[in-house]
């Protein structure tokens, strides 16, 4: 088996295509995609993205301590790549995609209507990495899509068509491999 071996560089990959909403008050929120998203702990709930320093959302969240994490699926995805390339100082981003300003409950960045699920977050800790900072953020509040949900009550997220982002490309995620526990359950059983 050949390898070939490269200079240090992010290849964890893929990772989740978001779409983050922020504020001020008396502005126009603005949205910022971010692919370095993730969680950090369960018990409290957190999260984490990491922004560079230069992009106008960041001096948003830095000074509101504060934003909301939309998912991102298949109708999203071309405004999840706009919001990526364009910058909030010169559009509003949620007009120019014909986004919906959702408000949050227990945060005040808005929401994005069209979003299978929003993550309401607070940051808590800001940590300086070089070229982007980390946001670590507890989660106050997730709102859904009723559209996923059942008769029953159940959330079927894996329906909403989610996207993930890979080397430059952004892709649906679609067949299901397993579930958790399936590789130590009685032969079958998925």
């Amino acid at each position: 088996m050949s390898r070939e071996y490269w200079k240090p560089g992010n290849m964890l990959y893929p990772v989740p295509a978001v779409m983050v909403s922020c504020g001020r008050e008396g502005e126009k929120p603005n949205i910022i995609t971010v692919a370095w998203a993730g969680t950090v702990c369960s018990d409290p709930p957190m999260v984490s993205i990491s922004v560079r320093r230069e992009r106008y959302s960041y001096g948003i969240i830095r000074e509101t301590g504060e934003f909301v994490i939309n998912l991102v699926n298949r109708e999203l995805v071309r405004a999840a790549d706009y919001c990526g390339v364009k910058s909030g100082r010169d559009e509003d981003k949620f007009a120019a995609m014909g986004l919906t300003v959702q408000p949050s409950r227990y945060v005040k960045a808005p929401g994005i209507g069209e979003s299978p699920v929003s993550l309401e977050c607070r940051v808590t800790q800001r940590l300086e990495l070089g070229s982007h900072d980390m946001f670590l953020a507890q989660v106050l509040g997730v709102s859904v899509d009723s559209r996923y949900m059942d008769a029953k009550g159940k959330f079927h997220l894996n329906d909403a068509g989610l996207v993930s982002y890979s080397h430059g490309e952004y892709f649906e995620l679609g067949k299901r491999l397993g579930s958790f526990g399936w590789s130590v359950r009685k032969k079958g059983r998925r």
